[in-house]
């Protein structure tokens, strides 16, 4: 089991001041053995936040992260699961699953995890899961009106299967949904399942990787 928190787009500190109170309470050190990063982490004092939740620390270069060190696109392995990350910027349309798949398959993903929306989404499609964590923040973006709803997820990957927690903050409140897919042979490729799960971080089973600063 591996326990991985994938969170992005927190425009901090040019659209919001923090993270809500909730979510720091939740993503205490410790439990989380990776972080996947859409980007847009937009400063380093968030960055080094980020590490305090787990040393192992991967992000993605977002369309207002001015980190020369961030790549544009990161694949990690684990097996037999490859995850692709990208910011979603490069998806046109934006979020388009279509281009997304056409991503994925040039990747050679079985998952591939995209931002950019502020909206979240974990489906499968062409045999392949995509998961969009939403703004972590809630940060305001110019594609709609209203506020999003601030959202990140926990992927537990044990082999072949994903679990993926969303979390949400709505009405002042955490809500949880489950989504779990497999990875299957092509031809027989399921569904996510999604249920409504209590708001609780599953503990790992394993230590921490290490991992090293890239600010």
């Amino acid at each position: 089991m591996v326990l991985v928190l994938v969170i992005g787009d927190l425009h901090i500190p040019h659209r919001i001041h923090d993270l809500p109170a909730k979510f720091k309470k939740l993503l205490v050190p410790g439990k989380i053995q990776q972080i996947l990063c859409t980007g847009n982490v937009c400063d380093k004092e968030t960055y080094e936040y980020l590490r305090t939740i787990s040393p192992d620390v991967h992000v993605v270069k977002g369309d207002y992260d001015e980190s020369p060190a961030f790549p544009l696109s990161i694949t990690v392995m684990h097996s037999p699961i490859k995850i692709g990350v990208i910011h979603g910027h490069q998806c046109i349309p934006t979020g388009d699953l279509d281009s997304l798949s056409s991503i994925a398959r040039q990747m050679d993903v079985d998952v591939l995890i995209s931002g950019h929306t502020h909206t979240f989404q974990a489906i499968e499609y062409d045999n392949k899961f995509f998961v969009n964590p939403g703004s972590a923040t809630g940060a305001w973006t110019g594609a709609y009106n209203g506020d999003p709803t601030p959202s990140f997820a926990l992927m537990d990957i044990q082999g072949p299967v994903v679990v993926t927690y969303v979390y949400q903050l709505i009405e002042g409140e955490v809500r949880v949904e489950k989504i779990e897919w497999r990875k299957e042979p092509e031809s027989t490729a399921g569904a996510p399942r999604s249920t409504v799960m209590p708001q609780n971080i599953p503990s790992p089973t394993s230590g921490s990787p290490q991992g090293g600063a890239v600010w």
